[in-house]
């Protein structure tokens, strides 16, 4: 059946519209199954009746004309109980409802199926037969999956208009889950962003004048190469250094000499110059979509948009440049940094990838150019969407496509609201972070591009809690040398000086790869990263912490943090080369102290040995994000299980306690660098657990300063002791709701869906 299964979906997803895909799907299925009878019936989501759609076998004329209530007859069981039902006899069964005129009197044998996407019923999938029979278990499990199948068609069906089972309904309107990739509101246009030329649609063709073909070759390599040398300067004043260097990227790749002599090899053979770009890059391509590391999926992506361009080039060389409206939202499968180059700064508001995450390029790009995104909504149907009106929620990471008027004003409401209160709250950069009954709350901020420190500084930042030094490290094509580390590490210390900067060792991966040191690994999050990854590798170690030294010189600012550590060995190990990097500098004549040095708590095994990490370091910081995916198993990348993702679960909550209380045991301070320090209410309860410092996104410190400044500290023990003895994060969440209500901060509260 799976070689059915495969030429179903095939012909389903070439179905020009819904209802061909479903007459398809019931033909296709009664003919695999052998059966007599095949029906879908589509749930209204107005009524929530099911609607007779499409069927195999029955009276076509009652298409779209009866329905079924939730507690009516075998097929409302079926979506009532969100599983299979298989009956010999069905017209025995209580719940049997006869329908006049539809014509299954006849049929004895009832196997229905939910079709259920994202948790919601959609529908029923049903066959019946004549014969008295139970249907097999692999009968049974071949229409499961076809249920699932159908789900998500219908869908993007609903999603994009093409169907509407209610008579009322006007438009569509529908809310697709992705992946926060930066923070704000967007209202727009969708401009989807597509290749001119497909690679994989290109024929072979035998050439008849290779010469020629390899002119047009290197005519359309050099054409490329100065459009991405026009779109770098294009944004040259927009991007500081780091950022802009993925421009770089792209050219190393056109001058790869490897890939592009196997097209050379290709023409000189005799194939014609688009067959030969084409499967080279699809090859190339391939072996990089079919690894398992993050990172080098995404230099599939970027290796594909180059191969494209040169492959337009190729096509025409009259390419009208594209059009954008004011508030275009720009939607692809898989946006690049030069696609997003391409759009006047002034009209982008937005940006959707159907594919990507939080670490893609063009996510580090939105977020350095403050650009609403959501990246990974992967059951958006972007190709039916241009034009279409979108809703962007970078806070959520929610896209709402062709939003009804009470959504759209309740988004407009949030921006507006947003970009008041953020005007507001201007005022407080200079007051200090102290309750109204004068606790202070040190708040620092996590960079790690050079875009962040102006606005880190204009909002009050009194610290560096997080530099992820591994940025620099991404966004080149090899090892940053010990001096060019050192310049980069001089320039955060000079910025943010006398104020402290806590330099993360470079955190490579899990989601965070290196495109010149690949780590393939079947579970990345449970391997090769972190501090496993520099104690492995001395060299690379030495070199980072030599450059951070040195770059401190002077300065006295810096501070030493080591990532993902699970146990006091990997302390003791690293202590022991930070030491010896810096004795070898003061032999060499650096003038330069032994920086505090701590480490980050982001695995559970650090948290039931944080007394014992204390005792070996100056101080601690939790890493929120990473320790509450390990203690939930979740990640927080994949949108299937993103809503799993509870700060606020009890078991993280008494995590955090617990290092608090670990750390100040010994004397030593403790902070949180992840995303729960940026969050508001979070805060209230942070500062109860005793956290001797917050650091956040820069966009975050206002809005935590007000809540601090509005609130008394002696008060938030009992909120502490309420929120540490319920059962849910929801619970939590209600606790903290009404606490922000009462110091007349509810406006703070993250912005949600209407």
């Amino acid at each position: 059946m799976l070689e059915a299964l495969r030429s179903i979906v095939q012909a389903v997803n070439a179905a020009g519209n819904l209802q061909s895909a479903l007459d398809i799907i019931v033909s296709r299925i009664a003919e695999v199954m052998g059966t007599e009878v095949c029906t879908v019936y589509l749930r209204d989501p107005d009524s929530g009746r099911l609607i007779f759609m499409a069927n195999q076998g029955l009276n076509p004329d009652l298409i779209g004309k009866i329905s079924l209530g939730p507690d009516e007859g075998l097929v409302g069981q079926v979506a009532r109980r969100e599983e299979p039902i298989n009956l010999d006899h069905a017209e025995k069964h209580p719940n049997f409802l006869y329908l006049p005129g539809i014509g299954e009197e006849q049929y004895h044998s009832f196997l229905g199926a939910p079709i259920i996407h994202q948790r919601s019923v959609m529908g029923v999938l049903v066959v019946q037969q004549k014969d008295s029979r139970r249907f097999d278990e692999n009968e049974e499990a071949f229409l499961v999956t076809m249920s699932a199948q159908l789900a998500g068609v219908i869908a993007h069906a609903r999603a994009t208009g093409s169907i509407t089972t209610s008579q009322n309904a006007v438009g569509a309107t529908a809310s697709f889950k992705g992946i926060a990739g930066a923070t704000g509101i967007a209202i727009g246009r969708a401009v989807i962003v597509a290749p001119i030329a497909e690679l994989h649609s290109v024929p072979r063709r035998q050439s008849d004048d290779p010469q020629l073909e390899l002119q047009a070759f290197q005519a359309a390599l050099q054409a490329v190469r100065t459009d991405i040398h026009a779109l770098s300067e294009k944004l040259l004043t927009q991007l500081p250094a780091d950022e802009h260097a993925l421009f770089d990227v792209y050219l190393r790749i056109i001058d790869d000499g490897t890939w592009a002599a196997e097209v050379v090899k290709k023409i000189n053979e005799g194939e014609w110059a688009q067959g030969a770009l084409s499967q080279v890059m699809s090859s190339h391509i391939r072996t990089f979509e079919m690894m398992e590391d993050a990172y080098f999926k995404e230099r599939a992506t970027d290796i594909k948009d180059l191969g494209r361009r040169v492959l337009a080039y190729l096509q025409t060389s009259d390419v009208e440049p594209a059009e954008y409206p004011d508030k275009t939202i720009l939607v692809g499968e898989e946006l690049t940094a030069s696609m997003l180059g391409e759009v006047p700064r002034e009209k982008l508001v937005g940006m959707v990838s159907v594919r990507g995450s939080s670490n893609s390029h063009v996510a580090i790009l939105a977020r350095a150019m403050g650009i609403p995104t959501v990246m990974g909504a992967a059951d958006l149907p972007y190709t039916q969407i241009e034009n279409a009106n979108l809703i962007v929620d970078g806070y959520s990471g929610y896209v709402h496509y062709n939003p009804s008027a009470e959504v759209y004003e309740h988004f407009r409401s949030v921006s507006e609201e947003d970009q008041v209160l953020t005007q507001g709250l201007e005022a407080l950069r200079d007051l200090q972070s102290e309750t109204l009954d004068g606790h202070r709350m040190p708040l620092w901020v996590n960079t790690g591009l050079m875009a962040d420190v102006a606005r880190s500084l204009d909002r009050g930042a009194e610290g560096v809690g997080l530099y992820r030094t591994e940025i620099p490290f991404l966004l080149r094509e090899r090892f940053p040398s010990e001096e060019e580390q050192r310049a980069i590490y001089r320039e955060q210390l000079i910025a943010f000086a006398p104020l402290p900067v806590t330099m993360r060792t470079l955190d490579i991966g899990g989601d965070k790869a290196l495109p010149y040191f690949p780590i393939e690994e079947e579970n990345p999050f449970l391997g090769w990263r972190g501090i496993r990854v520099t104690l492995d590798h001395p060299e690379i170690f030495l070199v980072q912490v030599r450059a951070m030294l040195k770059a401190s010189e002077g300065l006295n600012n810096l501070r030493i943090m080591l990532p993902m550590i699970s146990n006091v060995q990997e302390v003791d190990e690293a202590l022991e080369l930070v030491r010896r990097a810096y004795d070898e500098l003061v032999e060499d004549g650096w003038d330069i102290t032994l920086p505090p040095i701590g480490v980050m708590v982001e695995v559970p095994a650090a948290v039931y040995q944080a007394r014992q990490l204390a005792r070996r370091v100056d101080f601690l910081s939790v890493g929120s994000n990473d320790l509450t995916q390990y203690l939930l198993a979740v990640d927080r990348n994949n949108t299937r299980v993103a809503d799993l993702y509870h700060a606020y679960h009890p078991a993280v909550l008494n995590s955090l306690q617990q290092v608090v209380d670990a750390a100040h045991a010994e004397g030593k301070p403790v902070g949180i660098c992840g995303e729960l320090a940026g969050d508001p209410a979070a805060v209230l309860l942070l500062m109860a657990m005793g956290y001797d410092m917050l650091s956040m996104n820069d966009n975050s410190l206002l809005r935590v300063k007000a809540v601090i400044r509005s609130c008394r500290f002696d008060d938030l023990e009992g909120l502490l002791s309420a929120a540490m003895q319920v059962d849910t994060a929801d619970e939590v969440k209600a606790l903290l709701r009404r606490a922000m209500i009462d110091i007349g901060m509810e406006r703070l509260l993250q912005p949600v869906g209407a």
